[in-house]
């Protein structure tokens, strides 16, 4: 290839597409769109307490201050006043109870923001205050739900319990996670003409943004049209809990009849949005001499808030990857959901998978130093067979798994990052330092692939082709910093063998493309992929027999597509002619596609199925240092290896790869979410809440892709990487685990819970000497 000719653009290192425009400041994010004449600003009104009943709201004096244009609560909303994705339990605006600290109340449209900030302190709110249940302990005392609990059981647990000649109990817990994407909540709604409304907003689902303004309106979906070109970070948190601010900036711009912009600023978007679930688990294992398992019984209890929000698809997730990489032969599983008076809890990267995944290898773990044995060696032992159909190879679940390259990958990895050799110097480290110990951690991830809600394993697209041979896509994904719209754009050239610069994505519409899924579950390029690829080969198909008839015989299948010509033996022309001549032909030069993932199926009841297409694996080696006199840490060193399938860009990929282990790395370390005795959070802004740094990053950070294509027919057998990555932390945080023990004496327990902090570091150090000296 010649210096000057560009790659072609599936497979390769190419930029995102919106990378200059990132770092010039150019990149248009919704409240940099110019404002339109006449907007309005909206500003919400929060309770100040946990729990109450809401007697009086005087907000005279809110409609009475400068500037003000409507003030809205509950009785004045015409439709519903819910935005619950499933359930209909989570009020637009609170009637009669108050659920949580800093939970809307009222809204208010000013001339200016700082106006509309200014008026809703003038508000006068009487309410009669409530118990209030703020933690997983006292709702389990409570028996408090947003779902009720469910069991399942696989094999004859009790049996296996007595056969297994070593049996372990414990008990851990993990906090939960703010999103803290840069752009906070934004929508901006444009009432039209004829009872019609256009809303921009940052969103991960515009299409059931669209559902929800149009019942909290009263109206029809076909009234309503969301829009979002791309969003500055999500992680989940713009799955459902962008409808809330979507439907009152709607709600505004009707009353109103002017354009509404409601932009929450940092301490309200984190003190009135969920966040990740924080768990707490009981267990006992049964297993034999090399750490395999024999049996396993758990209470899974999740801190869901005050509404179900998402919460029951995020513990269905956590029970389908409670197993991670390895076989579980006799299960018992009791999983709690469980409702407190907080802020509802809602999708973050990993959906649950994070927190089911720490629960096993917190298990692996503790046999492991139970046995004195190497953890990687135990967690070696439980991994499900490699070869498909072997009597260890079906998950608890009842899915096959047919793909499993794990132990491969594990042990690839083992071997790159010398894991053994620093095992033992680790050792003859801590041995002579009294004060720092290192610790090391390897450890694997198995993570599912699509929704386990079948019907939401559905994408469509829509692609024109113009008479100039350059082509417009739009897909009904949403662009969040990931990379989505650079992979589609390079699927799409790839088709038309087109250079980069010849394709162009337009932003997300629900009047482009309708009924769409979220942009979630790692599943973006895997839908819209195959989707804009299904459109495209249908307007190639005719372009094709066209190129048959201009070249006067010849077999459409021979027409091939490439470097901006298009080819039939002999004979070839430009693109950008054929898609003229096809044009003065009469020729269709645009088309749909539909793209519904095939062979997956799950009962929500019984939480049996085959929920997942394929399962995407990865692993790490972790190494940290910890200060036992106050329970600093550091993290030295990260190997990671990856399985991406045959990527459609290494350089966003290993991207992704980086940021999804370094947020993981902050929820299991630095992360604290901190509520006050009467329910407000506080932590709720940059000065309190401690998300990584680049101070963070370990100084050795080695990260390779693993060699690999997906067995099953995904878009060009690549496999997602949104959430995968997200699990590789895990190893940071047994790392942590392993640097504790070796300050404790052999045989102590280590009772370390995430997130790792310092505090928690040095409770775990002296919990584990005063266990030892009892």
């Amino acid at each position: 290839m010649r210096a000057d000719t560009p790659p072609k653009p599936v497979g390769h290192a190419l930029p995102h597409e919106s990378a200059a425009l990132h770092v010039s400041g150019a990149a248009h994010y919704l409240d940099d769109l110019p404002e339109l004449a006449g907007t309005l600003h909206a500003a919400i009104g929060q309770a100040p307490c946990a729990h109450g009943r809401l007697r009086a709201l005087q907000l005279d004096a809110v409609r009475a201050a400068p500037g003000v244009r409507a003030v809205l609560t509950a009785v004045d909303i015409p439709g519903d006043n819910n935005c619950g994705p499933i359930l209909h339990d989570d009020p637009l605006l609170a009637a009669d109870e108050v659920q949580f600290y800093g939970q809307p109340l009222f809204v208010v449209a000013a001339d200016s923001r700082e106006q509309a900030r200014q008026a809703v302190r003038l508000a006068q709110i009487d309410i009669e205050p409530l118990p209030a249940l703020l933690d997983i302990d006292s709702a389990v005392a409570a028996e408090s739900w947003v779902l009720p609990p469910f069991e399942m059981q696989r094999g004859e647990v009790d049996a296996a319990f007595a056969a297994a000649p070593h049996r372990l109990s414990g008990q851990a817990r993990v906090g939960g996670q703010e999103h803290f994407y840069l752009e906070g909540q934004i929508s901006y709604a444009q009432p039209g003409d004829d009872d019609s409304l256009h809303v921009w907003c940052s969103t991960q689902h515009p299409s059931e943004m669209q559902q929800l303004i149009a019942h909290a309106l009263g109206w029809r979906a076909h009234q309503v049209t969301v829009s979002c070109r791309r969003m500055g970070g999500a992680f989940g948190g713009k799955e459902s809990q962008s409808a809330q601010w979507a439907c009152l900036a709607a709600l505004l711009a009707v009353r109103t009849g002017r354009p509404v912009k409601l932009r929450l600023d940092r301490d309200e978007d984190m003190s009135a949005t969920g966040k990740r679930h924080g768990f707490q688990y009981q267990w006992q294992a049964a297993f034999a001499d090399d750490g395999r398992l024999a049996g396993l019984k758990l209470e899974m209890a999740s801190h869901c808030g005050f509404s179900a929000d998402l919460s029951g698809p995020v513990n269905d997730r956590a029970i389908c990857h409670l197993d991670n990489a390895y076989y579980l032969d006799a299960l018992a599983l009791r999983s709690l959901r469980c409702k407190t008076h907080t802020v509802s809890n809602t999708a973050f990267r990993g959906f649950g998978g994070p927190q089911g995944m720490f629960l096993i290898e917190t298990v692996l773990d503790d046999i492991a130093r139970h046995l004195q044995l190497d953890p990687l060696a135990v967690r070696q032992a439980n991994f499900y067979d490699s070869e498909p159909g072997g009597a260890r190879s079906v998950t608890h679940y009842g899915m096959p798994v047919t793909d499993n390259i794990a132990p491969a990958l594990v042990a690839e990895l083992a071997a790159r990052c010398q894991y053994a050799q620093r095992r033992q110097a680790i050792a003859e480290f801590n041995a002579a330092s009294p004060t720092l110990k290192r610790g090391l951690a390897l450890t694997p991830v198995k993570f599912g692939i699509s929704f386990n809600a079948t019907h939401f394993n559905q994408a469509g697209a829509l692609v024109h082709v113009y008479t100039d041979g350059t082509v417009l896509a739009s897909h009904g994904g949403t662009e969040m910093g990931q990379g989505l719209y650079t992979k589609i754009r390079q699927i799409v050239a790839g088709e038309f063998g087109l250079p980069l610069a010849d394709v162009r994505l337009a932003a997300t519409d629900t009047s482009r493309v309708s009924n769409t899924s979220a942009t979630a579950a790692s599943s973006g390029t895997d839908l819209n992929g195959k989707a804009a690829q299904a459109a495209c080969q249908q307007i190639k198909a005719r372009l094709a027999a066209l190129m048959v008839e201009l070249a006067g015989g010849g077999s459409a299948d021979a027409v091939r597509f490439a470097d901006g010509q298009v080819r039939l033996a002999d004979f070839s022309l430009p693109f950008a002619e054929l898609a003229m001549r096809a044009y003065r032909a009469r020729v269709q030069l645009w088309d749909s596609g539909f793209y519904r993932t095939p062979d997956i199926h799950f009962d929500p009841v019984s939480k049996l199925g085959r929920p997942f297409y394929y399962f995407a694996y990865g692993a790490a080696a972790c190494e940290v240092a910890i200060d036992t006199l106050t329970g600093e840490s550091r993290v030295l060193r990260a190997d990671l290896l990856h399985d991406v399938g045959q990527s459609i860009n290494p350089a966003l990929d290993i991207g992704q790869i980086e940021g999804g282990f370094v947020q993981g790395m902050g929820w299991l370390t630095s992360e604290e979410l901190h509520w006050r005795a009467d329910g407000k959070l506080m932590t709720h802004a940059p000065s309190t809440y401690k998300i990584p740094t680049a101070a963070d990053v370990p100084a050795v950070f080695n990260v390779a892709l693993y060699a690999n294509a997906n067995r099953e027919d995904s878009i060009h057998r690549s496999k997602a990487v949104g959430e995968p990555p997200f699990m590789l932390a895990l190893a940071v945080f047994f790392a942590l685990r392993d640097a504790v023990a070796a300050a404790l004496p052999v045989g102590a327990p280590v009772q370390l819970d995430a997130p790792a902090t310092p505090e928690a570091i040095a409770r775990a150090l002296r919990a584990g000497s005063g266990a030892c000296a009892g």
